[in-house]
């Protein structure tokens, strides 16, 4: 009966998903501003990414996921949609820590305000 218990409960184990497996934003690459992510599981060597590429004349490249550490940092050549973009993986520790940055407010230039404010003097008088 102790053998029977034993096994049932070592096979319950193999069953159970991994507890505490880490979790991290995905999204393919794409040239868009917006990367619509979804969550996926990571080994345990791998940490979050952000990657980001650029290539000449084209707009910029983003994508998300988990990779292996000693990816972190490096730039290698991808390609999308004909184009090949040097891209390099940005990575963070802890689950879900590659979500969306906040997007930050980019000031008018000092010329274009000092314009705004003198066609609003101009106005005034």
């Amino acid at each position: 009966m102790k053998h029977h218990l034993s096994f049932f409960i070592c096979l319950l184990v193999f069953m159970l998903p991994p507890a505490f497996s880490k979790q991290c934003y995905f999204c393919e690459i794409t040239d868009s501003t917006i990367c619509p992510s979804t969550k996926m599981s990571c080994g345990e060597d791998e940490d979050c990414f952000v990657g980001q590429g650029a290539a000449l004349g084209v707009s910029m490249i983003k994508n998300k996921g988990c990779t292996r550490a000693i990816n972190c940092g490096r730039e290698q050549p991808v390609s999308h949609m004909g184009v090949t973009y040097s891209l390099v993986t940005n990575c963070c520790k802890g689950s879900l820590c590659n979500a969306a940055q906040p997007q930050t407010l980019i000031a008018p230039s000092l010329s274009l305000q000092l314009s705004l404010i003198s066609i609003l003097l101009l106005g005034l008088l």
